[in-house]
């Protein structure tokens, strides 16, 4: 009986936790679905101030929009956007200095009034330096001050309590890849691109071609058929090749 008991215990707390992460999947694909028809002229705008800009992209936030920021900065950047994650709190001590005057910064802040960015804003603004606010509060500091307002729709966190950072941060990242995803095709990144700004891993082996392995013209070790060894040895050693071979005379 006992046994039957913590069984069924059991199979109710697993029945809880797949409605829970439903309930979860399915908060998060609605909001996606709402940013998705709430695209209109400021996306198109802070694209071109991307675009148009001379310098690098700079994403900053505070928190889980900082964690947010990070991936989008290195999704620029890994197609063909230079882009790179500034802290607000270290920009306020100096990494402030990492920012040009022809860059762009995207600041992330679901409430749109961290405190933390307000050095970062006052900054964008004295040097007249392109601030794009990837925020949900329309008429937040960070809106307001922004040359383009991403403004994401109003959507329920997916926790139960409505407070951790969940569907708002999803809706984050996805508008952060549509950004860059749209710059990869204004620019026309192609595969081969692609392949130069990922030569390691999984991707980069898949990416490889056979030149990028092979020995050709002064770099195949050769000697000829009556050389020494030692002529042979040194050949090998010169060329990393392991292997010499004889070259015939014509």
């Amino acid at each position: 009986m006992a046994q039957t008991k913590t069984k069924d215990v059991a199979q109710n707390g697993a029945s809880r936790d797949l409605e829970t992460a439903r309930r979860v999947l399915k908060t998060e694909a609605d909001a996606l679905d709402a940013l998705a028809a709430s695209l209109d002229g400021p996306f198109g705008k802070a694209l071109d101030l991307i675009e148009n800009a001379t310098g690098r992209v700079i994403v900053t936030g505070m928190g889980k929009s900082g964690h947010i920021g990070n991936k989008i900065a290195a999704t620029m950047a890994s197609t063909g956007q230079p882009a790179f994650f500034v802290h607000p709190g270290e920009a306020s001590h100096g990494d402030l200095g990492m920012v040009q005057t022809d860059d762009v910064v995207i600041a992330l802040s679901n409430s749109g009034e961290t405190s933390e960015l307000s050095d970062f804003i006052a900054f964008t603004r004295r040097y007249r330096i392109g601030l794009i606010g990837m925020t949900g509060g329309a008429g937040s500091t960070l809106a307001e001050a922004a040359d383009v307002a991403l403004v994401i729709p109003d959507s329920p966190e997916a926790c139960s309590i409505g407070m951790a950072p969940t569907t708002s941060t999803t809706v984050m990242l996805a508008l952060g890849d549509a950004l860059a995803v749209c710059l990869l095709e204004r620019k026309g990144f192609t595969a081969q691109d692609f392949r130069n700004f990922h030569p390691g891993g999984k991707l980069g082996q898949r990416l490889l071609k056979v030149a990028d392995l092979m020995h050709a013209d002064d770099q195949v070790p050769l000697i000829g058929r009556d050389a020494p060894m030692s002529d042979a040895l040194i050949e090998m050693t010169q060329k990393s090749g392991g292997i010499a071979r004889h070259y015939h005379r014509w």
